[in-house]
């Protein structure tokens, strides 16, 4: 297994530059160009829970300010995809709903939780659609986008991870959202995948499933998603090492490390270890030596062919730091992890 560094990935989100000034983090870091891909609202969100993971407060502070206050759109009462764009994500809001809610935990700071609890209003009502919740609303009309057969522009089992917000936060009616969201999740997740026949497109879909998955990890003492649990991680790791050779995300050998720890430790599916191995392995041959302070400690996105792409993804970064941390934990005897805590 490749060695791995949790102060190096933790010291890239610092002082890479993914983060600039104003607290607003970059969706990734194209190395060919040498130049970052604008702020993102959704990455910011996760930003926020790894830096909230990691100890670093601070970060976290300006980045968690950044979405309470400048991505905000107070207007249309909502987060938009990024900054002045015309269209706002469901999954994406969830993500940043999370990200403000780590933020709150770690300094109690309540302007955290109340942008939260706007932001769980504004998936309940802007996205609702006939027995599911529309992917994707233009702004400032919140009208709903055609679906697509992408799995981001279509209705889905994933968005059970972004629907963790209204579990979270602390509310009677968005408990109640949970639940359903929940159970048409559960009703629909064994077909997600078979909706994509490319093999590189079905390793993005396999990223969503992830999401899925992680999300019933919070539910893992119900039969039912105990069962879909064990399904879900014996298919999806399955199917990585399938399109592997051809097309590798690091973040989905990260999820999958995660929720077979997590699964593993809520005694909810019996951990395959040396499967458990292997993927850590994975994910950590994934992360960056390089001396350049934009790359060191970063994990790339993911291989094509065996050659890494030019991405330096705060996302795979996140994910890696973290399933990578928790295998170290698992390893030595030494597991604390609180299910909040999940990027």
């Amino acid at each position: 297994m490749a060695a791995f560094s949790f102060d190096q990935a933790r010291c890239w989100f610092l002082r890479s530059g993914i983060q600039e000034p104003g607290g607003g983090i970059a969706r990734y870091y194209r190395s060919d160009i040498q130049r970052s891909a604008p702020v993102s609202t959704e990455i910011t969100g996760y930003g926020v829970s790894t830096l909230a993971f990691t100890g670093e407060i601070d970060a976290a502070l300006r980045a968690a300010r950044y979405l309470a206050h400048s991505a905000w759109d107070p207007g249309s009462h909502t987060f938009p995809f990024e900054p002045g764009s015309k269209l706002a994500y469901f999954f994406d809001i969830g993500i940043i709903a999370r990200g403000l809610l780590a933020a709150w935990r770690a300094t109690g700071e309540t302007e955290f939780l109340d942008r939260a609890r706007d932001a769980t209003l504004s998936l309940a009502f802007d996205f609702l659609g006939d027995g599911m919740f529309h992917p994707v609303i233009a702004l400032p009309e919140k009208d709903p986008l055609p679906h697509e057969p992408r799995w981001s522009r279509s209705p889905g089992c994933y968005q059970l991870k972004s629907a963790l917000a209204w579990r979270e936060v602390g509310d009677e009616q968005a408990a109640k959202l949970w639940e359903i969201a929940l159970q048409n999740a559960l009703a629909a997740h064994e077909s997600f995948l078979d909706r994509e026949s490319d093999r590189e497109r079905l390793m993005d879909r396999l990223h969503a499933y992830c999401y899925f998955l992680e999300a019933t990890l919070f539910e893992a003492d119900r039969a039912e998603v105990r069962g879909a649990l064990a399904y879900g991680i014996e298919r999806a790791a399955s199917l990585l090492r399938e399109i592997a050779p051809q097309f590798e995300r690091s973040d989905v050998c990260a999820q999958l490390l995660r929720i077979r720890l997590i699964a593993h430790h809520l005694n909810a599916v019996e951990l395959d270890a040396e499967a458990a191995w292997e993927e850590a392995g994975r994910a950590a041959g994934y992360q960056s030596d390089s001396g350049d302070p934009r790359l060191r400690g970063g994990f790339w996105f993911g291989r094509r062919g065996g050659e890494f792409l030019p991405y330096m993804n705060p996302v795979s970064t996140a994910f890696c730091l973290q399933a990578l941390q928790l295998w170290r934990d698992h390893r030595d005897g030494a597991w604390s992890f609180d299910l909040h805590q999940l990027i």
